[in-house]
């Protein structure tokens, strides 16, 4: 028989109910007891590492880089610029195991010695909390293969970075310098001149040339960006950002494409070239030979690098137009001739002996012209266009360097010009007191001045040693009459933010006293030294304009009396320079040159022909058609430049009696 149904009753239910809301009740306590203790765990136990976290998910200030100012040559031709490239960075403090980290690293990008070198470099420079640039110029798949796994790389970022490229390299390097990576002594020195706000979050900083010495106006004001950043550094959002101000760009007086025509000229030798317009102190071209790639010191020359341009002995990182000092040669003589003009030494029309020897008083040493029989007797103007040695050796003999010192001096010889670049060498120019205080340490009888040393000073020789930037500047002031200028580079300086245009240029700094008369009497004796007769007449045929100029052989070693100077039994570097200064047009010239070529013998064979190229082309507007042929056209002078013909003239750095040469 089927079990009768049990019916349930009010009672019951109620207390299944019961049951059902204490299950319910305790659950929600047990629900309750883990949130608790979940809060007790991480409020209280691990309060301090959340702590530290919560405090790096903030907001930060990161410096936003300016762009740093373009530099141009007169025409706005770009000889500096910046470009926009990806940089591997890595913060130590942030990675954990650093050497671990590089490892993995090197699995999405390739990492070469240098890479490595240069990373332990930079993270003995900077300080851990700062980030180290591992690997600079990423190619965008890298950059896309470090981002797509940043998440497991804590300390790691790929930024954006502007770097500085020189499309000229080395025909600049000399004028330009370059930007570098800021050392501990960049630091010191910004932080002495109190500009740290200036430089955060920057990594480079003027080191040379016009990059350094305009390194305020070209690096402009950082500007700043708050970006919201998770606990491993990693920007979240960017919240504001305050631009920067840009680097302000500059104009050059200099002409690149002058300056690429010298280069051109010089070939493979070795020397310096210096082009004023006298009528403004603008500088239209500067070269020294041979030159660097500035790139290199950009982010770090490498050691091998580093080694191969040290240890050339062209010794292609010495600015010769800025610090070569040498023994300027016959290209002295225009302007021992003004000495001797304005110091009534001897008259615009005295003709006097030109020999093939000079003696002194009571001695048989003979000081000989470069011309074995001599040139008979001349006038001062032919004297200086046959460039007559044994003239000016006596003329030097009567004045004393008492009255020739105090001339030339204001012709800027033996003092720095002012120039605006950095390292300029002052030179010299000798008197009693300064061989007096060059030789102090030595005997007496070796600071004491005595009269032959004036002698070899006369043609160029002895003591005297100048930059060809000197010569340069000397030449501008004599084809101006006498107003000087400080030679300068930079032409305008824009500011990037208002446009406004500050030009350079300076008004005279004073103008010499001198008879006006004197320097046309000059001017035209250079004239001469291109004409039939002089040392450089093959120079001044078919020229559409006139010219002025100055031949000069300058001698390196000291050859003995008697002997008869040899180049080719001579190392190289022991043989005569080759000087030449010239400007055009002489009637109211723009242009003033100083060439010296190393070792190069004869002024008029080999830095002449120099001088008239690039003179050519900046009246013109045209390149010689062939620049070979007139490099061979004064191969071989009928008249040889003096300069280079007394054997007793002292050459050597190591004794008193010294000129020094680069």
């Amino acid at each position: 028989m089927p079990r009768p149904t049990r019916l349930k009753t009010p009672r019951a239910d109620d207390n299944q109910f019961q049951l059902r809301l204490v299950v319910a009740y305790l659950f929600m306590l047990l629900m309750f007891l883990v949130l608790a203790g979940r809060f007790v765990w991480l409020q209280v136990m691990q309060y301090d590492h959340y702590s530290t976290l919560a405090q790096n998910n903030s907001i930060s200030l990161v410096p936003v880089q300016p762009n740093r100012g373009l530099i141009t040559d007169r025409n706005g031709v770009v000889l500096a610029h910046n470009y926009s490239a990806y940089t591997l960075e890595v913060t130590p403090s942030k990675t954990g195991d650093l050497e671990a980290m590089v490892a993995e690293l090197g699995k999405l990008v390739e990492l070469t010695p240098r890479d490595m070198k240069r990373f332990r470099k930079f993270l003995s420079e900077n300080k851990k909390f700062e980030p180290s640039a591992l690997k600079m110029k990423l190619s965008d798949e890298e950059a896309a293969r470090v981002a797509a796994n940043g998440y497991r790389l804590p300390g790691v970022e790929v930024k954006a970075r502007l770097f500085r490229d020189y499309p000229y390299k080395e025909l600049t390097s000399h004028v330009l310098g370059y930007i570098g990576r800021i050392g501990p002594r960049d630091k010191e020195n910004i932080a002495e001149e109190e500009k740290t706000a200036n430089y955060r979050g920057a990594t480079h900083i003027g080191k040379l040339g016009l990059e350094k010495v305009y390194e305020d106006e070209l690096r402009g004001t950082p500007g700043f960006e708050e970006v919201e950043t998770d606990y491993l550094g990693r920007a979240i959002r960017s919240l504001k950002r305050t631009p920067p101000k840009n680097g302000n760009d500059l104009k050059l007086a200099l002409d690149i494409r002058l300056q690429d025509v010298a280069d051109k000229l010089f070939g493979q030798r070795r020397g310096a070239l210096v082009a004023i317009d006298p009528q403004t102190g603008g500088v239209l071209a500067l070269l020294s030979k041979p030159g660097f790639d500035p790139g290199l010191f950009i982010d770090g020359i490498d050691t091998q690098s580093w080694k191969n341009l040290n240890e050339d002995w062209q010794k292609p990182l010495i600015n010769r137009a800025l610090r070569g000092l040498y023994p300027p040669g016959s290209t002295f003589k225009p302007f021992m001739g003004m000495a001797a003009l304005e110091t009534g030494a001897i008259g615009p029309n005295e003709v006097r002996g030109a020999p093939g020897y000079f003696t002194l008083p009571g001695s048989s040493h003979r000081f000989r012209d470069s011309k074995p029989a001599g040139n008979g007797s001349a006038n001062l103007a032919k004297a200086i266009a046959v460039s007559s040695d044994t003239f000016f050796y006596k003329l030097a003999w009567d004045m004393g360097i008492d009255r020739i010192h105090p001339v030339l001096g204001q012709f800027g010889l033996g003092s720095r010009t002012g120039i605006d670049l950095d390292g300029e060498a002052p030179g010299i120019l000798p008197s009693k007191e300064w061989k007096a205080k060059r030789f102090a340490k030595m005997k007496p009888e070796y600071q004491r001045w005595i009269p032959a040393d004036v002698v070899s000073i006369g043609i160029g020789q002895g003591y005297n040693a100048y930059t060809p930037l000197q010569m340069a500047n000397a030449t501008a002031i004599l084809a101006a009459d006498g107003k000087v200028f400080k030679p300068h580079l930079v032409q305008t300086i824009t500011d990037s933010k208002s446009g406004k245009v500050q030009l350079v240029e300076a008004h005279p700094q004073r103008q010499l006293a001198f008879k006006q008369q004197n320097y046309d009497y000059i001017k035209q004796a250079m004239e001469g030294v291109l004409k039939p007769g002089g040392t450089a007449w093959r120079l001044g045929q078919n020229l559409s304009y006139r010219m002025a100029g100055k031949t000069g052989t300058a001698q390196v070693v000291q050859i003995k009396q008697g002997a008869k100077y040899n180049a080719s039994a001579l190392a190289e570097q022991h043989r005569d320079h080759s000087w030449f200064i010239a400007f055009a047009p002489a009637e109211k010239p723009t242009i003033a040159v100083a060439v010296i070529v190393e070792n190069a013998g004869f002024g008029a064979a080999a830095a002449a022909p120099v001088a008239r190229g690039v003179i050519d082309y900046y009246l013109t507007g045209k390149v010689p058609a062939d620049i070979n042929a007139l490099l061979q056209t004064m191969a071989q002078p009928e008249t040889a430049d003096s300069g280079a013909a007394d054997a007793s003239a002292p050459v050597a750095n190591k004794k008193p009696h010294a000129s020094p040469s680069p």
